[in-house]
């Protein structure tokens, strides 16, 4: 039996960006139908991108702003389609790249948590059972009945994790979920994190906090212009990032503190 959980092989993704402008709905619509023209260019967000993830790694994506690590999640995910490559799992995969999405602004807090758990394949007495967990980890039980459009985006994030971490999955996408929230949910996510690597779960998490890479990755791979530049343990990966900005000694410092 194979141990390898996510095979990515030699993935490219194009996009196609118009340099003109479309003033009307019409003008849009028609040039779908139209050949690509000189008033635009090709864009090649992914140049042959292979790795593999193991089973029960715990495997850092890394990259500066723009280097394609979202449209590279998005692909694993099967969220976007490859322009060519392959992309093969082994097991059931959960995505927290885009939380909340299922989420309806008209909705209250706890009708979006059932809404959401459903989506999910949970029933209902199983949403009810976790319920109050839920709410305990996102730290809103005094907004659960406010409707969805009076939450800041940070509860919205804390709502959507605090589900979606119900989950049943064989590998988990994570992409930034650290970004958003005070120090006690940050805390939460951590231990959460923890828990994952100590059940040997398969993770793949984006993230530009090296400490977070440094205590959880025990894989990483670094991302520049679409090509991976490196690929090695969570330690030398967050080394190897930390050079794409130059001081690499001031970085190490500046990221633990």
């Amino acid at each position: 039996m194979s141990n390898i959980a996510v095979d990515v092989k030699n993935i490219k993704k194009s996009f196609y960006l118009p340099h003109h402008s479309n003033d009307s709905l019409k003008t849009a619509i028609t040039q779908v139908f139209k050949p690509k023209q000189s008033g635009g260019e090709v864009f090649n967000a992914l140049d042959g991108i292979s790795f593999t993830v193991q089973k029960g790694d715990f495997f850092g994506i890394l990259g500066r702003n723009g280097s394609g690590k979202s449209t590279l999640l998005k692909i694993i995910s099967e969220i976007y389609q490859p322009t060519s490559g392959s992309v093969t799992h082994s097991g059931k995969v959960v995505s927290f790249i885009e939380l909340g999405v299922g989420f309806k602004k008209e909705l209250t807090g706890k009708e979006n948590v059932f809404l959401n758990g459903a989506l999910l394949g949970f029933s209902k007495s199983e949403i009810e059972e976790m319920y109050d967990d839920i709410v305990e980890f996102a730290e809103l039980d005094k907004f659960m009945d406010q409707k969805l459009k009076n939450y800041s985006s940070g509860m919205k994030v804390r709502l959507a994790f605090s589900v979606a971490i119900r989950a049943k999955a064989d590998i988990l996408i994570l992409d930034e979920v650290l970004a958003v929230g005070d120090a006690a949910f940050k805390k939460k996510c951590n231990d959460y994190f923890r828990s994952l690597k100590d059940d040997d779960k398969t993770v793949i998490l984006v993230t530009h906090g090296m400490g977070a890479v440094r205590e959880f990755c025990n894989r990483g791979i670094v991302i520049e212009n679409g090509k991976v530049v490196f690929e090695g343990s969570g330690e030398d990966a967050a080394d190897r990032y930390l050079e794409l900005f130059g001081d690499t000694k001031k970085a190490k410092a500046a990221n633990k503190s």
